[in-house]
């Protein structure tokens, strides 16, 4: 009688283990891919308000949300020589003057500089002279890398309110300037990626303006970040 109860609770037993494992639900056997980090990668940006993000948190800022969003790789802290109203000859005369950084490379280096230049109606001779010192410096930085320099172009702050109507002109001496850095930069063999198209849009879409009136929203910075991420991933997917 013993020996029959024994065998009646082992089969009952037996019977509900497999009904559980039976009924495990099977998106558990099937997690959601992770990317694998591939590098932890240091970067330095190098520009003006438009690299700091005026009117914005740091984290909201380009640099910043690039370093949060580049697929496959973690970026180390920005490091970044900016500040709101920099010429050309103020971030070279500022990168001069920066101990921390003397010496040293990085793997990705940001260059975004000129709309001072315009603004105080300085000329273009000089423009160009400056830029490609400021750019040599920041192939010097990228390890003589050309492939990890990158050059955004300058904005077009003549569709914000700050321009007060004067956006015609505003516009037409920011080309010619983006012009120089252009052609500047393919001459050296750099990445040049033009978001100035993505500033005009301001003119129809507030949004994209900060509630200064004239510089960059966080939704503009992501949209730069989106124009970004795919040049900077194809440099290191080359490795």
């Amino acid at each position: 009688m013993m020996k029959t109860i024994f065998l009646i609770l082992f089969s009952l037993s037996t019977l509900t283990a497999c009904t559980k494992t039976e009924s495990m639900p099977s998106a558990n056997l099937n997690p959601p891919p992770v990317v694998p980090i591939k590098d932890t990668l240091s970067y330095l940006a190098l520009g003006d308000s438009y690299t700091i993000g005026q009117s914005v948190s740091a984290q909201q800022s380009f640099p910043y949300l690039l370093a949060s969003q580049l697929p496959g790789h973690r970026i180390t802290e920005p490091i970044i020589i900016a500040r709101t109203g920099w010429t050309t000859p103020q971030l070279i005369a500022a990168i001069d003057a920066n101990d921390a950084v003397k010496g040293k490379t990085y793997d990705i280096v940001t260059l975004l500089i000129g709309v001072n230049d315009q603004y105080a109606g300085g000329s273009l001779a000089d423009y160009r002279v400056k830029f490609i010192q400021v750019l040599n410096t920041a192939i010097k930085f990228a390890g003589s890398n050309k492939n990890h320099v990158f050059v955004l172009s300058i904005p077009d702050y003549g569709v914000t309110p700050f321009a007060k109507g004067d956006g015609a002109r505003i516009a037409k001496e920011i080309d010619e300037f983006n012009n120089i850095n252009r052609q500047e930069s393919a001459n050296a063999g750099v990445n040049y990626i033009d978001i100035t198209d993505i500033s005009k849009q301001a003119a129809n879409n507030p949004s994209l303006i900060a509630d200064d009136g004239l510089h960059p929203s966080v939704v503009m910075y992501q949209a730069w970040v989106e124009k970004l991420k795919p040049v900077v991933l194809k440099q290191f997917e080359k490795k």
